[in-house]
Parts: C-alpha cells; sequence; structure tokens
C-alpha cells in the first residue's frame, strides 16, 4: 500500500548458512547471538527459540572451549535454525563444531596459527559445504595495523579484512561473507563502503557494541539505513546490551522502514497531540504487544484525529481516523460504514487485524499454487 523501496542491491556472490540465502538479491537475513552460557544447554536452546519465534534467520552462538563444543553438539540437536559458532584463534573448536553440524563458522582465519591449522579448518569447511564469515573489529585489530594506523580508521579495517580475505583466496575458498563493524557509525559506514568495492563475497552488517537498547537501536538505525539505503549489506545483526530478541525486533525495523522487507505489521501512528479522540499511544502500544505473533506484512495506521487520520488510512490495509466517541474504520483505502467505539478500539482492531491477516495470508497461498499450477 506504500511506496515501493528504490533501492537497488550491490550485485554479490550467494552462499547459503544452512538453508538461508544470503546474497545475489537473497532477503536480508536478521541475526543476532545468544547472550547465555553456552555450557548451560538448557538456556541456550531456549534463548535461540526465542530469536527464532520473533523471526531470527540465523543465531550466532559463542564457542569459546571444547567444553562449549561439546555443548554445542546438544544444542544443534534440538534447534532448527541455522547456528553460526563465534570461534577465536582455536582452530580445534573450528573442526569440532563442523563435526557437530555447525551452519557457518565465524573465526579469522590469519588468527588461528601457522598455514597448516588455517589450510584444516578451510579444507574440513570445503568438504562439509560450511561457509566462513570473517569478521574485523575496530576495536581488536591486528598490533602491526594499529601501528600503522595509529587508530582505527577504515583503511585499517578493510587492510584487516582483506588479509584474510586474501589467505581464503588463495586457497580457493569463496564460500564466506565479510563484516568490517565498529562501534562508530562513520568509521563502520565508510569501512564497508571501502570494502564493498574491493571483494564480490556478500557483507554482514552491524554497528558493534552499539549501547543500549535505546541508544543502541538509534545509532544501528542511523549507521545500518546509510549503508542499507546505498544497496549494501546482505545480512545483519544490531548489537544491543538487551535481550536478543530486541535485536531482532529492531533489525526487522529497519528493514520495514526502508522497504526491503516486510515482516509483520508495520504500524503508522500519529505521536498524539490536543487533537486526539482516543489514547493513541495506549492503543498502539497494546496492539503491538498482542499482535506480535503476526507475520504477515500488514500497514495499520493509527491516527488519533481526522486531519491526517483518512490520508494515512487510504494507503494503508486497515486505518483508523479518531473521532467524537467512534471512530471511522478503513480497509484497503476505503471508509467502512462500521464505526469503532472509542473505548473498546484495541478488541475491534485486533478482530479485525487477525481476520484481515488470514485473508492475506490465504490469498497469498493461492497465488503460490496458481503459479505452480
Amino acid at each position: 500500500m506504500q511506496y515501493e523501496s528504490p533501492i537497488i542491491r550491490r550485485p554479490s556472490s550467494r552462499i547459503y548458512v544452512g538453508d538461508v540465502p544470503i546474497g545475489d538479491g537473497a532477503p536480508i537475513a536478521v541475526q543476532s547471538m545468544t547472550n547465555t552460557r553456552t555450557t548451560d544447554v538448557e538456556a541456550t536452546v531456549a534463548q535461540i527459540k526465542a530469536l527464532q519465534n520473533v523471526g531470527a534467520d540465523i543465531v550466532r552462538v559463542s564457542v569459546p572451549t571444547m567444553d562449549a563444543a561439546e555443548a554445542f553438539k546438544l544444542i544443534k540437536k534440538q534447534v532448527s535454525i541455522p547456528l553460526v559458532a563465534d570461534i577465536h584463534f582455536d582452530y580445534r573448536i573450528a573442526l569440532k563444531v563442523a563435526e557437530y553440524g555447525v551452519d557457518c563458522l565465524r573465526i579469522n582465519p590469519g588468527n588461528i596459527g601457522s598455514e597448516e591449522r588455517i589450510r584444516s579448518v578451510v579444507d574440513c569447511a570445503r568438504d562439509k559445504n560450511i561457509p566462513i564469515r570473517i569478521g574485523v573489529n575496530g576495536g581488536s585489530l591486528e598490533k602491526e595495523i594499529q601501528v600503522k594506523y595509529g587508530e582505527p580508521t577504515p583503511a585499517a579495517l578493510v587492510e584487516s579484512a582483506m588479509r584474510h580475505v586474501d589467505i581464503l583466496d588463495r586457497l580457493n575458498f569463496d564460500q564466506f561473507k565479510v563484516s568490517v563493524k565498529a562501534s562508530d557509525v562513520f568509521l563502520a559506514v565508510e569501512s564497508y563502503r571501502l570494502l564493498a568495492k574491493e571483494i564480490i563475497q556478500p557483507l554482514h552488517l552491524g554497528i558493534t557494541e552499539a549501547g543500549g537498547a535505546r541508544a543502541g537501536a538509534v545509532k544501528s538505525s542511523v549507521g545500518l539505513g546509510m549503508l542499507l539505503a546505498e544497496g549494501i549489506g546482505d545480512t545483519l545483526r544490531i548489537s544491543l546490551a538487551a535481550d536478543p530478541v530486541e535485536e531482532i525486533k529492531v533489525g526487522f525495523d529497519i528493514l520495514k522502514s526502508l522497504r526491503i522487507r516486510s515482516r509483520g505489521i508495520n504500524f503508522i501512528a500519529c505521536p498524539s497531540c490536543a487533537r486526539q479522540e482516543f489514547d493513541v499511544i495506549n492503543t498502539v502500544n497494546a496492539l503491538e504487544e498482542r499482535l506480535e505473533d503476526i507475520i504477515t506484512p500488514m500497514d495499520v495506521s493509527i491516527i488519533g484525529c481526522v486531519v491526517n487520520g483518512p490520508g494515512e488510512a487510504e494507503v494503508s490495509h486497515m486505518g483508523i481516523a479518531g473521532g467524537n466517541k467512534k471512530s471511522a474504520f478503513y480497509e484497503d483505502g476505503q471508509r467502512q460504514k462500521v464505526r469503532f467505539d472509542n473505548d473498546d478500539l484495541v478488541n475491534q482492531l485486533e478482530t479485525r487485524i487477525r481476520a484481515k491477516a488470514s485473508m492475506l495470508d490465504e490469498n497469498n497461498r493461492i497465488d503460490v499454487k496458481s503459479v505452480e499450477e
């Protein structure tokens, strides 16, 4: 019902993390990372499933020890979502989780020791069809690069990334994606812009250590929004000092706002003012909470008065324009005869929205079936 996104994606090669396609025009994947102790299998499985329930495409799990690798084996058996193992320095852990069915290795080839060790990991990844993510972070650059540049710069991050890329190129391994994260928005953005010109592999976006739920969401939205609007990025993670579930929600909200990928309801709501005829803020908050389970893309406008209400409703799947005691209800841009009691808006809207979502889902299934036939 709204304008389509004018964004043209950066061309890239295609890899697969489990059954999730990455790059080459595939939907931008949204992922998060568990913050439980990996050795606490029950807690980690519960968090992975919670992330999957809110739409995560991929989940990363830190595997710092062999004990954690053994726990990963148990975790992998209890979940269906693709898992990335986050590994630093110890190539033996990478080999072990590969044996246990990991879907992607987050490991920087240049940090795991000798050429023999690097080759053993790369050969294993090739044999088992496991992609690798090279992850460069502005806070942990190699000492010689720190000395050369004095401080993290876009050129420093890209040089670090290309060192690892060159290793994989030398070993004839092209199934990888790369990230060049930094906590500074402009540093991260410029690093990704430079890297996007150097390689054809998919790019994983993130503003690392972005902060708490509010500030981190804002910082990530600004940084990732700039890159995504330029067509840069094939997967993303929002790094928040908060419940990882919030990372997935913010990630989808960013993609939704740019019309890149829609999942669930896009609420269009006024900030409210003295003209409002009902409690807009509490209405929207209640609907968001009640309707989190709906994944059908829909635009729903909740406007407290008739100044902007009709206009927004006319370009939404459903909309409310506030009126005295009763509010006008719109569906597919058309005002309906029924008017909703302002004291019971949440219940009435929830019923209508759920029915609309079911209808859209059914129509989509029919369309897909027709195409297949």
